[in-house]
């Protein structure tokens, strides 16, 4: 019975490292649409016929038009956040965290950024339906298997 509760912890770590891995390639390609994005309205390649770049990315890629004006925005002020665009781009922080950090940062304040500081792990309920909180993960049994590893500019 120890052996099937072993095997089955082992494949679930493996499933969730794969789920980690997959979500931080995910983001490192949302960082280089970003970055397209960004240069396409910067060169006003949207100006055939559209009112925005918001205009155009939304009848180009599909996107619902305020999920294409958030793409847009957050792509021009990582244009002024290049520690957390790199830290997108290798994984190391998600798409989700960087639309919250643009909303707020400013490139002064962006200097200090890392992603393994910027965001306390979050208490959960212990379980379904609970209202008591399970003890805070401490960030020293945090996965360190969210980043890529693409060169020289570690984490």
């Amino acid at each position: 019975m120890l052996a099937c509760s072993l095997d089955r912890a082992s494949h679930l770590d493996r499933l969730g490292d794969e789920i980690a891995e997959l979500a931080a390639h995910l983001d490192a390609a949302t960082a280089r649409l970003l970055e397209l994005i960004r240069e396409f309205d910067a060169r006003e390649g949207w100006g055939t016929g559209f009112s925005s770049c918001a205009a155009w990315l939304s009848w180009r890629v599909g996107l619902e038009p305020g999920a294409a004006r958030e793409r847009v925005r957050v792509a021009r002020a990582l244009g002024a956040l290049p520690r957390i665009a790199r830290a997108l781009a290798r994984g190391g922080v998600s798409y989700s965290k960087v639309r919250a950090i643009t909303r707020v940062a400013t490139p002064p304040c962006a200097s200090s950024f890392t992603p393994s500081t910027a965001w306390p792990p979050i208490a959960a309920p212990s379980s379904p339906g609970s209202s008591q909180k399970a003890p805070v993960r401490e960030e020293t049994t945090r996965p360190s298997s969210r980043y890529l590893s693409a060169g020289d500019d570690a984490p």
